[in-house]
């Protein structure tokens, strides 16, 4: 058998968080229920209920897929010396991850009262902030943390706010570029000033 082969529980998983996702965004969290999303899928709820309990726990397992590469680059770059190269490699990387993760930061955008009373909430913000510690140190001066921080949202501009406000004509790939561009020259400038 093939080892690499996802299993049909993990594929029965991921297809009910997709869901889930997609009723989340067409009604809202809290007006969606488990019967619909068993519903949409096709299956007992009785069979969504071996995966998931809650909404929450959908949420939760979501985020906890979806954050996992973070996670991964946060333990790598805490491993690499402090250097410009390496605030580079944290950009272009976090990037990357991004895009894969547009489906939950609209969640997020869109239900963003539910989302104050869920546990991934605090969680995400210690993500950033472990994020931003990798890019400029502790007691910079605030010019260079403040690069540091337009640096880290320029990227999710790039994928989120320029998709949802459809200002720019480009497709996500072309609008991350060019942000990592500009993270870069704003990572540089931060650098220069915090070791100044």
């Amino acid at each position: 058998m093939n080892g690499t082969r996802p299993s049909r529980r993990s594929d029965t998983r991921q297809r009910i968080q997709e869901v889930a996702l997609e009723l989340f965004a067409e009604q809202g969290y809290e007006k969606t229920s488990l019967r619909e999303i068993a519903e949409r899928l096709d299956v007992t709820k009785a069979a969504l209920y071996y995966h998931f309990k809650t909404k929450e726990d959908i949420i939760s397992s979501i985020f906890e897929d979806l954050t996992r590469p973070v996670d991964e680059l946060i333990g790598w770059a805490r491993e690499q010396p402090r250097t410009l190269e390496t605030k580079h490699e944290v950009l272009r990387r976090y990037g990357a991850n991004l895009a894969a993760a547009q489906p939950l930061f609209r969640f997020m955008h869109e239900n963003q009262a539910t989302v104050r009373d869920l546990q991934i909430r605090d969680a995400l913000k210690v993500r950033m902030g472990d994020m931003l510690g990798l890019l400029v140190p502790e007691g910079a001066p605030l010019p260079a943390r403040l690069r540091a921080v337009t640096a880290f949202m320029s990227l999710h501009a790039a994928v989120f706010a320029l998709d949802a406000l459809d200002v720019v004509d480009a497709t996500v790939d072309e609008r991350l570029a060019t942000a990592l561009e500009l993270a870069n020259e704003l990572i540089e400038s931060a650098d220069a000033l915090a070791t100044n």
